[in-house]
């Protein structure tokens, strides 16, 4: 069976890695060779980006610096990490795609729709996700897990300025994945992520086993 890629997208606090790691955990079980990465920062100059994009010390940073980062970041991770591993037939679990940048950079903070799709588009070499994992949650309750996550992370240096945003603009990153999902419901599952996490997770493995029983049928024809 050829690789793939299943991305997780959502508001900050909607517990992506959480259910990440729990499809990771079920996969080795099942001895299914699979890969988790993440952006930003899933290779060493990845790094580099993601300590400058979720820097406080970069509140200031304008819009469209922003996207260009996050698409410089896409391209070394598709080239270096994520083409390589569906190239030997890997699973790979990615937190944050494509997806993200149309959702953050273009609902969030206003910036054109067709220069974003342009971008991941050179970014990614033309690789779209086989299946996303769109786990939503009310913006209400994103924030009551956020500000326990800063409370949590106060020590650490505090959380980073996404965490901070004002709640109207993960209102509007909200509104573009769903609007997003609307308009790929094939691709784009939509998953209530507020339910207990092993009805959460239970969801997930639903969606996935489709993905992989359609892949095995395309396989053997």
């Amino acid at each position: 069976m050829r690789g793939a890629l299943i991305t997780f997208e959502g508001i900050d606090g909607c517990g992506k890695s959480t259910h990440i790691a729990r499809l990771a955990r079920h996969f080795s079980s099942m001895g299914v060779p699979h890969l988790i990465t993440f952006e930003p920062g899933g290779t060493s100059f990845g790094a580099q980006v993601r300590s400058l994009v979720l820097s406080q010390e970069t509140a200031g940073m304008g819009a469209v610096a922003e996207l260009m980062l996050y698409a410089a970041d896409r391209a070394e991770h598709v080239r270096t990490v994520i083409g390589p591993a569906l190239g030997e037939g890997r699973l790979v679990l990615c937190d944050r795609f494509t997806d993200s940048s149309v959702a953050f950079q273009g609902y969030g903070r206003g910036l054109d729709l067709n220069l974003i799709a342009e971008l991941n588009g050179i970014a990614t070499r033309g690789l779209e996700p086989d299946l996303t994992i769109l786990l939503d949650l009310d913006p209400e309750v994103a924030a009551s897990r956020l500000e326990s996550r800063i409370a949590g992370t106060a020590k650490k240096g505090g959380a980073d300025r996404f965490d901070r945003e004002a709640r109207d603009f993960h209102g509007r990153v909200r509104d573009g994945y769903l609007r997003l999902m609307e308009a790929e419901p094939g691709r784009i599952r939509l998953i209530d992520s507020t339910g207990e996490p092993d009805g959460v997770q239970d969801r997930i493995l639903c969606e996935v086993r489709s993905l992989l029983d359609g892949l095995k049928s395309r396989a053997n024809e």
